[in-house]
């Protein structure tokens, strides 16, 4: 590989190494000092390029991408601020465990600590948010540094999967010229001959990352412990991007069945929406969504085992801390999430091949003859699931007459005829706050290949409409977007790939003019500040900003959404589905739902 001058080699040498290390595609925002970054990586043939005008619309949309793939997108960006406003994004792909790698340009060492224009630490940005960070040597067209260069690109690249996937940072100082301007004698014509210039077919350094698994010894305390069970449990919090495409849904549902053990799926478990949930009755199980409205009424379990994030559900991570039961956490980097504290024992394993495995011990190990079928002991425990299951759709489906829409709306009408309506197959990307809570309580388990994401990492609630479109980017399959107001207003910026990355969606806008989550906090009853201070009315008209960008808006009622909604998924292009809510009304709302499913279940366990 040869260059004009070194900015040039370097910008290609890095590309060259990061696409045969298996990158697809990079999020670029514009800048200067970046060129050569910017330059190799739109002349390269297999590289699918991004174009952002705003750097953290660029950041959250390349964490779509990952988040829906498991693999890692590049993001490119010029020096100064241009990188901070990468932080958010690398702080969410932290938590959620989503890869990224973040390619920041840099000015020459020398102008550092100088006051020179645009300069500011670059180096270790992003703190304990990143996997690994490194600062590249300044180019040069020497042999031992440019195979140092494609080293550490390989390595980078590598160092973003694994059992704990997440953000890595490059920082890259060029010194000008960073066009592909002819320098005389700055490369050697030779250089394209070298290790260095050639690089190596595939990846220059080729790193395997082992999975971590248990062994018969580690299996068997976990085995003799749900054979002994009265009352198991397995609880499926949000699904790390790994397990989107590595955990196999049918061995999760095999165990749950062979030992008696409802699954709580979270929305975002990849386990809620699938072919393996019933597609005549989901109350019938073994998958379970509506517990949020009754867990804490039934009895508690003795044995649980856990896998993946943080449940959305307040209710059952309540529950699960009050339980006193063994409480089995496997996680595949075998780091703590569980912030209650509770978890008695953690499995430093896939969870995947740690079902795989109980698939075959639990058959293996059992002795009664009927093929590992449910001890008869667990059937009034999965029963009582189940009557709690379906009283609580029953209560809910009450709530979605048109006649109730009409005389008492509310927000979690509309989640629950996302999910039971949204195409077979389809991506729903959820916004934090109030939507993601709805979608937990109101999102009923079906049997359709749905994807559900969200930012559960670190909850925000910027860059909800960008990762959404990256998201969107990966699939031809349709995508949804449920946003609230408050977040829909904080990445307007992120509506611009609509038409420059050429994503269609719907959009769902719930809009009940502020923060109404807050109306779930004791801070409601005091008034100042609440209003002003934390509900925070804006009185926007959203209408505008969907004309600026270029989308189909649309006002509708609870009561006409189902219709609305079908109607946006047949046409072409992206249409915005504005409903107006009064927040309070609505929190009231689901509390008197909550306490009406909570009286029944206490009645029927009488």
């Amino acid at each position: 590989m040869t260059a004009p001058n070194r900015a040039t080699l370097w910008g290609r040498v890095i590309v060259d190494e990061l696409v045969k290390g298996g990158l697809e595609a990079v999020c670029i925002a514009p800048g200067s000092r970046s060129t050569p970054l910017t330059v190799a990586f739109a002349d390269h043939p297999e590289i699918c390029v991004f174009s952002h005008l705003d750097e953290r619309s660029a950041s959250y949309f390349a964490l779509g991408r990952a988040r829906r793939t498991g693999e890692p997108t590049a993001l490119v960006c010029t020096s100064g601020t241009a990188a901070a406003n990468f932080h958010p994004a690398v702080m969410e792909a932290d938590r959620a465990r989503v890869p990224m790698l973040v390619l920041t340009a840099d000015r020459p060492h020398e102008l550092r600590d100088s006051g020179a224009n645009q300069t500011v630490g670059q180096v270790g940005l992003y703190g304990d948010a990143v996997r690994w960070d490194a600062e590249l040597p300044e180019p040069e067209a020497d042999e031992r540094t440019v195979r140092s260069l494609r080293t550490t690109a390989a390595r980078a690249l590598s160092e973003t999967g694994g059992t704990d996937p997440g953000p890595v940072h490059l920082n890259c100082p060029f010194r000008k010229p960073l066009e592909p301007i002819e320098v005389p004698d700055a490369v050697p014509d030779s250089f394209s001959e070298t290790l260095a210039g050639k690089g190596r077919d595939g990846a220059f350094v080729e790193t395997n990352s082992g999975s971590m698994t248990l062994d018969d010894g580690q299996y068997r305390p976990l085995v003799r412990a749900l054979e002994d069970a009265d009352r198991p449990l397995i609880v499926a919090g949000p699904a790390d991007p790994v397990d989107l495409t590595e955990l196999d849904s049918g061995a999760v549902v095999t165990v749950a069945e062979r030992i008696g053990a409802p699954i709580l799926a979270d929305p975002l478990s990849n386990l809620r929406f699938g072919p393996h949930v019933s597609d005549t009755d989901a109350s019938d199980g073994p998958v379970y969504g509506g517990y949020d409205g009754y867990i804490s009424d039934l009895p508690s379990p003795d044995v649980v085992v856990r896998f993946g994030a943080s449940p959305t559900s307040k209710p059952l991570r309540h529950a699960l801390r009050d339980s006193g039961s063994r409480q089995f956490l496997l996680d595949p980097a075998g780091a703590w999430r569980e912030a209650t504290f509770t978890a008695t024992d953690l499995l430093a394993a896939s969870p995947g091949s740690v079902f795989e495995g109980l698939c075959e011990r639990l058959e293996s190990e059992s002795d009664d003859g009927d093929n590992g079928a449910t001890p008869a002991a667990n059937d009034e425990w999965v029963a009582r699931f189940a009557a709690a299951e379906r009283r609580h759709w029953d209560i809910r489906d009450d709530a979605l007459t048109e006649d109730a829409l009409e005389t008492d709306p509310f927000e979690g009408s509309v989640l629950a005829s996302v999910f039971a309506h949204a195409p077979d197959p389809a991506t729903v990307f959820v916004s934090n706050s109030m939507p993601i809570r709805d979608a937990d309580r109101f999102g009923r388990p079906r049997a359709a290949d749905l994807t559900v994401l969200a930012n559960r990492g670190a909850s925000g609630i910027d860059g909800i409409a960008s990762t959404a479109l990256g998201a969107g980017s990966t699939t031809d399959d349709p995508l949804v977007l449920v946003t609230g107001d408050l977040a829909f207003y904080h990445d307007s910026n992120g509506l611009l790939a609509v038409e420059r990355c050429g994503v269609d969606a719907t959009i769902v806008l719930l809009d009940n003019d502020g923060g109404g989550i807050f109306h779930k906090l004791p801070i409601e009853e005091f008034e100042p500040p609440f209003t002003d201070q934390f509900k925070t009315p804006h009185g926007l008209e959203f209408e505008t900003v969907a004309e600026l960008y270029g989308l189909e808006f649309e006002r509708v009622g609870p009561a006409e959404f189902v219709d609305a909604y079908r109607g946006s998924l047949e046409r072409e292009g992206t249409q915005v589905l504005a409903l107006e809510f009064d927040s309070e009304a609505s929190h009231r709302r689901r509390e008197g739902l909550e306490e009406r499913i909570r009286d029944e279940v206490r009645r029927e366990s009488e």
